[in-house]
């Protein structure tokens, strides 16, 4: 036998049928071009005996499609992203999609680069965590009939779909927890960014501090990236400024996990000398001793509407572009929101 790789040509020629009869069922037409089942089964069957594999560049350039869906992310190794693009890849694969994965750093410009680099590679669509200032070229997306599909954070001014969680609701009420457990001086830990996500959590911890007449207490860290070393000094320095803070409230995981270092150098016990909370979950803090109260954003369902939306924008060209999608998060308790009498 010869390495020779087979085509539609040899499979027709083998099967004495047409070429087109072959194309049609090997991409799926089979009951729109009401092709028999007899004859469906028959091709199915040889292409799988002779283990044919079809030229996906040809294809895409037929069709006009490369299958293809870009995931763009800040971090892509940040737990949240790499679970949610695990639970995606799964999820394209079933339905006949590929996705290829890249970070932008929260970089603006290498988010530009990027997207021009995929676009002149003729993939489908993108799903993206944008950055700020990336709202022309999303723009420029969408008039081109690319399918997009934001998450994480949206662009107030875009119409453009979106799935997010309910970060100001969520960021409410865990600070209310808090006041509940009998926390009168809770501080909250975010960093510096106009990132919507981050704004709300932010609005949402004011909004509950005020209603129940405490004041606000907030530090921000000066964005950086997870390559960058850093022990959480600057936290120490803000807790050791404010020594009646008997409360801390984390914006994001990575944060918690400075302030935690930072408690442990301090020599500061958890809960006994402050009540610790985290937006956003991770495995850790159900191991961690206390172990850590987080609110827990729905990955699985984050998932699956990042995908049902892509995928309907995919098959439907008049598909609207403005479906936006906010989840309810959970609130988990563990041992560092225990009230201590």
């Amino acid at each position: 036998m010869t390495n020779k790789k087979i085509s539609i040509k040899d499979i027709a020629k083998a099967l004495g049928i047409s070429i087109t009869t072959v194309s049609f069922i090997i991409n799926g037409k089979s009951k729109e071009k009401r092709i028999s089942e007899s004859m469906t089964k028959l091709v199915e069957d040889y292409v799988a005996k002779v283990g044919y594999r079809p030229n996906h560049l040809a294809q895409s350039l037929r069709s006009g499609k490369s299958k293809v869906i870009v995931f763009m992310v800040e971090d892509i190794s940040n737990s949240f992203f790499s679970n949610i693009a695990r639970l995606i890849e799964e999820k394209a694969y079933r339905n006949g999609y590929k996705i290829i994965y890249c970070s932008t750093e929260n970089d603006t410009e290498k988010a530009i680069e990027l997207i021009t680099t995929f676009k002149n590679r003729n993939v489908d669509g993108f799903i993206i965590t944008p950055t700020l200032g990336l709202e022309s070229e999303i723009k420029s997306l969408i008039s081109e009939n690319f399918g997009v599909i934001l998450f994480d954070r949206w662009i107030p001014s875009l119409e453009c779909s979106h799935v997010i969680v309910e970060n100001e609701k969520s960021c409410y009420d865990g600070t209310e927890h808090l006041i509940l457990n009998g926390c009168k001086r809770i501080a909250f830990v975010t960093v510096e960014s106009n990132q919507t996500q981050m704004k709300d959590r932010l609005s949402g911890y004011q909004k509950a501090i005020v209603v129940h007449g405490y004041r606000p207490l907030v530090f921000e860290e000066p964005f950086h990236t997870p390559s960058e070393a850093f022990v959480g000094d600057q936290i120490m320095d803000f807790l050791h400024m404010h020594k009646d803070i008997d409360a801390v409230f984390f914006a994001t995981n990575y944060l918690a996990f400075e302030g935690l270092q930072a408690f442990r150098k301090m020599g500061k016990q958890i809960p006994e000398d402050y009540q610790v909370l985290s937006f956003d979950d991770h495995f850790f803090f159900g191991l961690y001793q206390p172990s850590i109260s987080a609110i827990a954003q729905p990955i699985e369902l984050i998932a699956e509407r990042l995908m049902e939306g892509i995928l309907h924008q995919l098959s439907d060209l008049e598909a609207i572009q403005n479906n936006k999608v906010v989840l309810p998060n959970k609130f988990i308790q563990r041992k560092s929101t225990f009230r201590i009498e």
